[in-house]
């Protein structure tokens, strides 16, 4: 059976699969990202010493803080090539990596998530979201779960997409149309969602280490996409739900392979787990409710009385993520016979975290690019010189910002990580926007939506082989090209919606987060 049904599908096929193929080759001839912070880090060694010695330099009227008067201030290159560059690099290198914003955000959230995964909580949930609902909702489920599902970073791959095909060929509909829904979620629909995850406190951390090269006090809150990313869930969804119906399923045809399966009914015991997962929630979001509600709350900001912004709830919101995954975990687990005593909570916590060491070596090599870019002022220059440049171009305000959008979805082909890649993109854009009065915020969620549109139609995307292994299940002729076809018209959808979406926050200057706005004043 043929993915592609018309002769003028498969031309279309023919020509994207040459273009991709040729994408692919060369992405395939890209080093690993480790290696690329590390010759980014030499770059910015020999550029740094290239730039003092040519007497780099940059005047530029800022505000001063402290009198908010506004003068005149003048930045020079500073080179790590002399004896007190070499001097920083060597004395810096420990706190570099201890003090990475996103080094302790992953890893703590990461226990909670990991026992949640380990225990089977987050599956189960997962089936039986699926499992409970309607014929004419199913697709928009599937979507949704997908979405919701990247807030515990890769199961929604080994989990859901597979899960999207088995519900659709049990209603009778093509299970590659569910598969396709599924990953369109999953990773299409990654910066979307309804519930602050691990990946908003990492972007949040980058960023704030990137804002900081021109404002040294600004922070971005983990918080600071909510508003957008709630509305964008709603947005994703009915998108993803209408190409499904409207040009995947009509483009597949019937199915006709011997494939005949259906989802499973959670067992006694994962009920029982579920029930006591929920118990265990509701509890747990009490006792925070007592400690955050009242107008005398301990997580309360002890001079302000506020919540959002510097508060102890904010500052603590990564580990109250870790809490709201790992006491219904453990509670689920009890419940579902999968963990036994406290032995076995230690052995999934010790796995989760097990899986994180590419992600250390990552973060060291990372954290040494960014404080070097810091410190030899080539972020600052760049974003100076880069705003006058653009000023004098007359490219501002909106196209832009679409720009930026197109430039993040043309790097994400190439370096699947949101992290690693933002890691390289925010010292440059984020004090660049800036400079221009746009808030970190508002570009981090430009970025993001470039980074999450072309997820699905990269195979140098992790789990893309993994996609193209699930769907040969039920036809043995799906391949690279017949995949990145099927979810090409996803990745368009998404980004031309996303961005209309973005535009209208943009015209009328919504907040896109609690206290995070479009424009940044100095």
């Amino acid at each position: 059976m043929k993915s592609v049904t018309s002769k003028n599908s498969k031309r279309k096929a023919g020509i994207l699969n040459g273009f991709l193929d040729g994408i692919e080759k060369v992405g395939n001839k890209l080093p690993h990202p480790i290696t690329l912070f590390v010759i980014f880090s030499l770059a910015i060694i020999v550029i740094s010493e290239i730039a003092h010695r040519a007497g780099l330099s940059v005047e530029f009227q800022m505000i001063d803080r402290a009198t908010l008067e506004s003068k005149m201030t003048t930045i020079k290159a500073v080179s790590l090539m002399n004896a007190e560059g070499i001097r920083f690099m060597f004395s810096t290198a420990v706190n570099n990596f201890t003090s990475f914003a996103p080094l302790g955000t992953v890893l703590v959230a990461m226990i909670g998530v990991g026992v949640a995964e380990g225990t089977g909580l987050i599956s189960a949930l997962l089936r039986k979201l699926v499992i409970s609902t309607p014929k004419r909702l199913i697709t928009a489920v599937v979507v949704f779960a997908g979405i919701m599902s990247n807030i515990a970073s890769d199961a929604g791959y080994v989990v859901l997409v597979p899960l999207g095909a088995i519900v659709f060929l049990s209603f009778g509909r093509h299970p590659l149309a569910g598969l396709a829904a599924a990953f369109a979620g999953v990773s299409g629909g990654f910066s979307a969602n309804l519930l602050i995850g691990t990946v908003d406190p990492l972007l949040g951390g980058i960023s704030t280490e990137a804002a900081k090269i021109w404002n040294p006090q600004y922070m971005v809150d983990p918080t600071a996409n909510w508003y957008f990313m709630v509305v964008s869930t709603v947005i994703i969804t009915a998108i993803g739900t209408w190409v499904t119906e409207k040009i995947i399923e009509p483009r597949l045809g019937e199915y006709k392979g011997k494939q005949n399966e259906k989802v499973d009914d959670l067992t006694t015991e994962e009920k029982k787990g579920l029930r006591l997962a929920l118990i265990s929630m509701i509890l747990f979001v009490i006792i925070m409710a007592l400690l955050v509600v009242p107008s005398n709350g301990i997580l309360r900001n002890v001079e302000t009385g506020k919540i959002i912004g510097h508060s102890p709830f904010m500052a603590g919101l990564v580990p109250i993520i870790m809490l709201f995954f790992l006491i219904p975990g453990i509670a689920y687990g009890i419940g579902a016979k999968t963990i036994k005593n406290d032995k076995d909570v230690a052995k999934i916590m010790s796995k989760s975290l097990g899986t994180m060491g590419g992600y250390l070596v990552l973060a060291f090599v990372a954290a040494q690019f960014v404080k070097y870019f810091s410190y030899t002022n080539l972020g600052t220059i760049l974003a100076v010189k880069g705003a006058e440049f653009l000023k004098a171009t007359g490219m501002t305000g909106f196209p832009l910002i679409l720009g930026f959008i197109i430039v993040s979805g043309f790097i994400n082909l190439f370096i699947g990580s949101a992290s690693a890649k933002w890691a390289i993109m925010a010292p440059v854009f984020v004090p660049m926007l800036m400079a221009l009065g746009y808030s970190p915020e508002f570009t981090q969620a430009a970025y993001r939506i470039g980074d999450s549109t072309t997820n699905i139609i990269t195979p140098l995307m992790p789990y893309f082989a993994v996609i193209v292994a699930f769907a040969q299940k039920y036809d043995e002729d799906t391949g690279i090209g017949t995949l990145i076809s099927m979810m090409l018209p996803y990745s368009m959808a998404f980004i031309l919606a996303w961005t209309i979406l973005l535009l209208i926050w943009y015209v009328f200057n919504l907040p896109i987060g609690p206290e995070a706005f479009i424009h940044y004043i100095q």
